[in-house]
């Protein structure tokens, strides 16, 4: 469904240039919900936005290639990429009240979306998103229809945006941590609906969150990024049962367990801006060498579905 290969975004500052996503390649198969983790500014959500093209200045988009169904999307025009977004991609990002204009009631952003890609008639349009809130189980759809987005609760809001990136049946959902800004009690019921909708159309998702349970009990395969990078990456059940990368080890051990707290990360990032020659994480890296701090590892396959990148793997299979 989606391959990105040595994907490079740069943001333009005062300070220098921000690398923010350098030389990310992952696969998302067909029916796959594939978790993308990593800390604050490892550069997870720029890459889910430079695939979508939504990447604003001073951002741009440097090199790599990111091929839909086989469609090559870096280059094409920015009509030919609306014409892309909610018809082959939809996107659910992390607050739903962003995303929602409050001066249009919801029937009318609906209406909106659908007439951006075909010609509908306002009793198909709304029948369509009737049908679409009846799918992400909305009570009170017409009201809610009528309504605008400050009348919602967080948990409705975002169930709205799911209707919505979903409304023409796109076969790749891309999530931007769609339930940090929802509360607790309301997170699991959205989960639960983005992965029930994904089964039943087949469809793929990129899912990027901090929760490390979330990925185990929804995705299929993680991607875990650090300072742009994706360091490892393979099938959940084994990348969490045996981890490769240092880092990911670390991810894991803050994971507090029962009635054991988790292992605090030693370290911080290294700075975007002055991006080390060697591998960014051998500051915090237990298992550094000489070679970690002028060399930068290269994605090496452990197995025919694992690849991680590090010069000191922490298992080998």
């Amino acid at each position: 469904m989606l391959e990105v290969r040595g994907l490079t975004t740069q943001f333009a500052t005062r300070r220098g240039t921000v690398h923010a996503v350098n030389g990310v390649s992952f696969d998302i198969g067909d029916g796959e919900i594939t978790g993308i983790v990593g800390e604050s500014g490892s550069g997870k959500s720029v890459t889910v936005r430079s695939v979508l093209g939504l990447v604003r200045q001073p951002g741009r988009v440097t090199g790599g290639s990111v091929r839909l169904a086989g469609r090559e999307l870096i280059g094409l025009p920015a009509r030919e990429m609306r014409r892309l977004r909610g018809a082959q991609m939809g996107f659910v990002g992390q607050s739903p009240f962003a995303a929602l204009n409050p001066v249009f009631s919801i029937e009318e952003q609906f209406r909106n979306v659908i007439r951006a890609h075909r010609t509908s008639s306002r009793q198909d349009a709304a029948a369509l998103a009737a049908d679409k809130l009846s799918a992400v189980r909305m009570p009170g759809i017409q009201r809610v229809l009528k309504g605008y987005a400050h009348e919602l609760s967080g948990g409705m809001a975002q169930r709205v945006v799911i209707a919505l990136a979903m409304l023409l049946d796109p076969p790749l959902l891309l999530a931007d941590e769609p339930t940090t800004a929802l509360d607790v009690t309301v997170q699991r019921d959205i989960l639960e609906l983005l992965r029930e909708l994904m089964l039943a159309g087949n469809r793929s998702m990129a899912l990027v969150t901090h929760d490390l349970g979330v990925v185990a009990q929804y995705c299929h395969s993680v991607i875990v990024m650090y300072a742009g990078k994706v360091v490892e990456r393979g099938p959940v059940a084994t990348v969490f049962k045996r981890p490769a990368h240092p880092y990911t080890l670390a991810l894991l051990d803050a994971v507090p367990r029962g009635d054991q707290p988790g292992k605090g990360l030693r370290g911080a990032p290294p700075n975007l801006v002055r991006y080390p020659a060697g591998c960014p994480y051998a500051q915090r890296c237990s298992r550094v060498m000489e070679r970690c701090r002028t060399e930068a590892p290269v994605p090496t396959s452990i197995t025919n579905t694992r690849e991680v990148s590090c010069f000191a793997p922490c298992t080998t299979e």
